[in-house]
């Protein structure tokens, strides 16, 4: 009976586990190719060359956080058009935000 039971938790553990790895969504990257890479290609800007998403000009622009780039997808200057929590929800918006600050980190 106990390994029985062992078996039906295993099996059970793994299908709660597979779920929660698919239910993820797309990484940042993918979002960030779909979303983003027409205009900031390699983390540059191809409209102004001061507002790169490289860290030394994120850090100019006071924008340091996973929510400091959010806010700037949601209310950007002159030139970025606005991308709306309907466009991109807040859970993708972070995930873009996070793969910006890990990769564009230099």
């Amino acid at each position: 009976m106990k390994t029985a039971v062992s078996v039906v938790f295993a099996f059970l553990s793994v299908i709660v586990f597979s779920t929660v790895a698919f239910a993820k969504g797309p990484s940042g990257k993918v979002l960030f190719q779909k979303n983003c890479a027409s205009c900031h290609a390699n983390g540059g800007n191809m409209d102004n060359p001061e507002y790169t998403l490289h860290k030394k000009d994120l850090l100019k622009h006071g924008v340091r956080t996973v929510n400091g780039i959010v806010g700037k997808m949601r209310h950007p200057g002159p030139g970025m058009p606005s991308f709306s929590k309907q466009m991109i929800p807040d859970a993708q918006a972070k995930e873009i935000a996070r793969y910006i600050l890990k990769t564009f980190n230099k």
